[in-house]
């Protein structure tokens, strides 16, 4: 997103879209009690009157505001949200395990959209945050998932291949921005397999060649799959305070605000895997 851009992208911006913490203050006298409530912040807003939004698809909502991306986000001490937008964490599930919330959420739109069904069998390429949440989140749902992964230190973490295996899958999704990903995951459909489209490309690569006589005689499927809907995110932090699909082993680095460089270029090289800013002068593993 900072070197290439972004479609919702308004700058200048406070990024972040992905947020755990405590209610501070409210604005309104009739939320007071929501003050010392540990939340998880959906991070979009949207009309609730459109098709869209009455079809439980707001994430599709022409009036669709993303925090950090339309307004600001959560790269910041304090950070401001909707009173809509706030889902109470139970229990003792860390702010460490909720803020997986976001990017799960996204992974059941994409499951959603692909229509997995228990027992299916789904290849995921990509073993980043993303193609590991699919995986888990996969799993949880009964369907047997494997991961297509060139890099050897991100493979060995979900027992991945290094290239696809010699047969086919009722769904496939791309959670890595790579033309030649789409390429082998649209061959590696089953009859009636489904093709979500997951992560972006470049736009110069966005256009690619598809054999369409393939999705007829094959009658497969290709879906789009962006963002997640208010349903979504509770029924993640459901999955994550239940411990069906776990996410703490897949924090890598802890750091601060003021280490944000740092954390920068752990992405962009591709030295860790989910990678948690604290708003503090300390790393702590907060459950309160």
């Amino acid at each position: 997103i900072i070197e290439v851009g972004h479609r919702d992208l308004v700058l200048p911006r406070i990024p972040a879209e992905e947020v755990a913490g405590t209610v501070c203050d409210v604005g309104s006298p009739e939320d007071r009690h929501l003050v010392g409530k540990r939340v998880y912040v959906y991070p979009g807003t949207s009309c609730g009157l459109c098709s869209a939004c009455k079809n439980g698809a707001e994430n599709l909502c022409a009036e669709m505001r993303i925090m950090g991306f339309h307004r600001d986000g959560g790269f910041a001490q304090y950070v401001v949200s909707p009173v809509a937008s706030i889902l109470e964490i139970p229990g003792n599930t860390s702010f460490e395990q909720a803020v997986f919330a976001e990017p799960l959420s996204c992974c059941l739109n994409a499951l959603e959209l692909g229509r997995l069904r228990e027992g299916d069998h789904i290849a995921i390429w990509g073993a980043g945050p993303a193609g590991t949440l699919l995986a888990r989140a996969a799993a949880s749902l009964g369907a047997h998932p494997t991961v297509i992964e060139p890099d050897d230190r991100r493979r060995v973490m979900i027992q991945g291949f290094p290239c696809p295996p010699n047969t086919r899958f009722d769904v496939s999704v791309v959670a890595v921005g790579s033309a030649g990903a789409y390429t082998e995951a649209g061959e590696s459909l089953a009859p009636r397999g489904r093709l979500v489209i997951f992560s972006g490309l470049p736009s110069r690569e966005s256009r690619q060649l598809i054999d369409f006589n393939r999705l007829h005689y094959l009658e497969q499927t290709v879906v789009g799959a962006y963002g997640c809907s208010r349903r979504h995110a509770r029924q993640a932090l459901d999955l994550i305070v239940s411990g069906q699909v776990q996410v703490a082993d897949m924090i890598s680095h802890r750091l601060t605000l003021n280490e944000f460089d740092l954390a920068l270029e752990l992405v962009k090289h591709r030295k860790g895997m989910k990678i948690l800013i604290y708003p503090s002068a300390e790393r702590k593993n907060q459950t309160k």
